[in-house]
């Protein structure tokens, strides 16, 4: 990989661009297509990025549905013609007895998780109110099959639909211009949810605080376009666009914002 790549991402995400870098060196060299685990948007970013220089490569991303986070990316060759079967995605429903308990989002992804099942292998998490489904892999469909029989103290029964059995999620990003004076994480929390910055730095420093999914705990810390932080007790963000700086040198960002 050119070395002048890697100035235009952060240091930590280095690992990820050498990764990408070999995937399109295997679709070069073997004239094949390649097929990624579940990104979170600022991986597809990155990948999106790098791929979009390559004139003689093309690349899709799928992850169930048309406003999914997490999606898996195909690198093929322009020869090739991609189907919605390339992308082996399965589409789970929970059943659980609805009348008498609730699930969460939370609950479901640390099950999953601490079923040994990794991060990257499933896709969003959806619910309607009620129903939950979430996507994953083909190839882990039968252990994760075994694997779940239970989310808390809830005995639950996983079991395998059709895309046309799809839910309508309930939850919608509300697309928000906001103006701050940082890109820092503690700095956009402060503008979104109207609290001072000093309890935004408290959240992000006390473990209250998700980067793409993964804990963080540095309020300073600038956030790139597609980042998503998630903020416990008050909801989610994402930088969906740097659009500019007012005249007092404070940017101007549309967010995608969902409100708890």
């Amino acid at each position: 990989m050119d070395s002048v790549v890697y100035q235009h991402f952060r240091k930590e995400e280095a690992p990820f661009i050498d990764q990408v870098a070999s995937w399109v060196q295997d679709v070069e060299d073997q004239y094949r297509p390649y097929l990624s685990n579940f990104l979170d948007p600022r991986q597809q970013f990155i990948v999106e990025s790098l791929i979009s220089v390559k004139s003689d490569l093309r690349y899709q991303f799928e992850g169930g549905y048309t406003d999914a986070e997490r999606k898996r990316v195909l690198i093929y060759p322009d020869y090739f013609e991609p189907t919605s079967d390339d992308f082996e995605i399965q589409l789970f429903e929970i059943r659980y007895p609805q009348k008498f308990t609730q699930l969460s989002h939370g609950k479901i992804l640390g099950t999953l998780v601490n079923a040994g099942i990794s991060r990257d292998v499933f896709g969003d998490i959806m619910t309607d109110g009620v129903r939950w489904q979430f996507f994953v892999e083909k190839s882990m469909v039968d252990y994760v099959t075994l694997q779940i029989t239970k989310i808390g103290r809830v005995t639950v029964h996983l079991e395998t639909e059709d895309y046309t059995e799809l839910l309508i999620p309930k939850d919608a990003w509300q697309i928000e211009q906001v103006t701050t004076s940082s890109l820092r994480i503690d700095a956009l929390i402060s503008s979104v949810y109207n609290i001072s910055r000093q309890r935004s730095k408290e959240l992000v420093e006390n473990g209250k605080i998700k980067l793409n999914w993964q804990a963080f705990e540095r309020p300073d810390f600038e956030l790139g376009l597609l980042d998503i932080i998630s903020v416990r007790g008050f909801g989610r963000i994402q930088l969906r666009e740097i659009e500019g700086k007012t005249k007092k040198e404070k940017y101007r960002l549309q967010l995608g914002i969902l409100r708890k």
